[in-house]
């Protein structure tokens, strides 16, 4: 079994000034209560969903089992019109289906153009958007985009980070977040920005043996509750009911550090991506040595690592 949760903790009440003071240069995960966040808590039901936004395609993920995995694609896209998803997300069973009638559903919206457009609610759905009040405690050339997102009951998705901050705000339904830092990195046997553990709960550890050491952060979001997750934060989200939220991201560092190509908020840092590429060049040249040679300079980058860039900085 995995380490037993620490809570995430909780404020209410907190002003943009408290926070940007108080709360965000710590860069740990905290929920946020009470904050204003317009109409939708109250409006967002699946028939005014599906009557506001209508019948607009939109692009999901189907899924037909609870635990979305992006490394093996356990699921099919598919395109349907806004409304009829909306009234086949909130079931759990279905008279109309791609694949199985407990099928689920998980909606992330997308720009015009994925490759090129970021995700913006105002833009892909302006008249929800003006039902939500969303929490500027950023600046307004910090904001990156603006995620819409529906997922059916039960629904799971996979473990992972973002590169950008990030306020997930529960809009209706409620959700199990499972957090961990970005030094338990080495634990999360990550390809990419996923981790290839998808059960968080009763991992299999003779798989995934260092998951135990993971320290492991949870905290249960109702409609109308903020999560602030900082960058590089790994999540893993549980659909506890249908619900909708909606993400924001914004840039924590400088523009000019992410990549230009990036709409979705997930690739790495510049800088970070030129240093795994000499990284990956250095173990190339290490190659041509013989195999204790190899090991015994390894070690040394290695060590070289740990004392020039690991943070001195304990949580």
């Amino acid at each position: 079994m995995a380490q037993p949760a620490r809570a995430v903790s909780c404020r209410a009440g907190v002003t943009r000034d408290r926070f940007l003071a108080d709360l965000y240069p710590q860069r740990k995960p905290v929920v946020l209560k009470g904050i204003d966040l317009g109409a939708c808590t109250a409006k967002w039901t699946v028939d005014y969903l599906s009557q506001t936004a209508g019948t607009k395609e939109v692009k999901i993920h189907v899924s037909t089992v609870p635990q979305m995995d992006f490394l093996s694609k356990n699921f099919v896209y598919r395109t349907l019109p806004f409304d009829t998803f909306v009234q086949r997300a909130a079931e759990v069973k279905h008279t109309e289906y791609f694949i199985s009638e407990d099928e689920k559903y998980y909606l992330r919206s997308l720009g015009e153009d994925p490759r090129k457009d970021i995700a913006d609610i105002r833009k892909q759905f302006p008249l929800l958007a003006e039902d939500i009040q969303i929490p500027e405690y950023f600046a307004k050339e910090q904001f990156f985009s603006s995620v819409f997102r529906i997922s059916s009951a039960g629904l799971q998705l996979w473990t992972h980070y973002d590169v950008m901050d990030n306020f997930l705000i529960q809009v209706t339904g409620k959700k199990r977040v499972v957090l961990f830092s970005p030094r338990d990195a080495p634990y999360l046997y990550l390809a990419g920005t996923k981790s290839e553990v998808l059960d968080v709960d009763n991992p299999d550890l003779e798989k995934y043996p260092l998951f135990l050491k993971a320290r492991r952060y949870e905290c249960y979001l109702e409609a109308g509750d903020v999560l602030f997750i900082p960058a590089l934060w790994f999540h893993n989200v549980i659909s506890e009911e249908f619900g909708v939220g909606v993400n924001i991201f914004w840039k924590h560092l400088p523009s000019q550090c992410y990549d230009k190509t990036d709409t979705y908020g997930n690739k790495d840092p510049t800088a970070a991506t030129r240093a795994v590429q000499i990284l990956d060049r250095a173990l190339k040249t290490l190659e041509e040595l013989p195999e204790e040679y190899r090991d015994f300079y390894a070690r040394r980058m290695v060590l070289r690592i740990q004392e020039k860039a690991y943070s001195t900085n304990c949580e």
